[in-house]
């Protein structure tokens, strides 16, 4: 990693992080995770609100959404956002990728930090 400025800092290469893959790097003493989804970037604290576990390094999967029909009574239930929920593998809770919201609490999100793209080189802000 090449610093760029105090807040601004290389973590790797563009081409380094293919779509649905991941690169787990520190920054000032921090673990911080970068994804790459659908051509966009993301960048996480590796650490869940929950109990601290590493989310970060946890399975992209789907969820479940489930809906109910009072007139009715029918219930449905799908697999929805494969490749887009970042499951931390500590205890199974459930983040989109692409805001870092907690899908079980609403209060929650997920430290993030700037991501672009410059000369080819990805670059986070702190």
């Amino acid at each position: 990693m090449s610093e760029v400025n105090a807040d601004r800092h290389v973590v790797a290469q563009a081409d380094e992080i293919t779509d649905g893959e991941r690169l787990l790097t520190q920054i000032k003493g921090r673990e911080i995770t970068i994804f790459q989804y659908d051509g966009e970037y993301y960048a996480y604290l590796n650490w869940c609100a929950h109990q601290g576990g590493p989310c970060g390094e946890g399975n992209l999967t789907g969820t479940s959404v489930a809906s109910y029909d009072r007139e009715t009574g029918e219930t449905n239930v799908s697999w929805e956002h494969e490749g887009e929920i970042l499951n931390c593998p500590w205890h199974g809770w459930e983040y989109d990728l692409t805001t870092g919201d907690c899908l079980s609490n609403e209060n929650v999100t997920l430290p993030s930090y700037p991501v672009e793209i410059e000369d080819g080189q990805i670059v986070i802000s702190m």
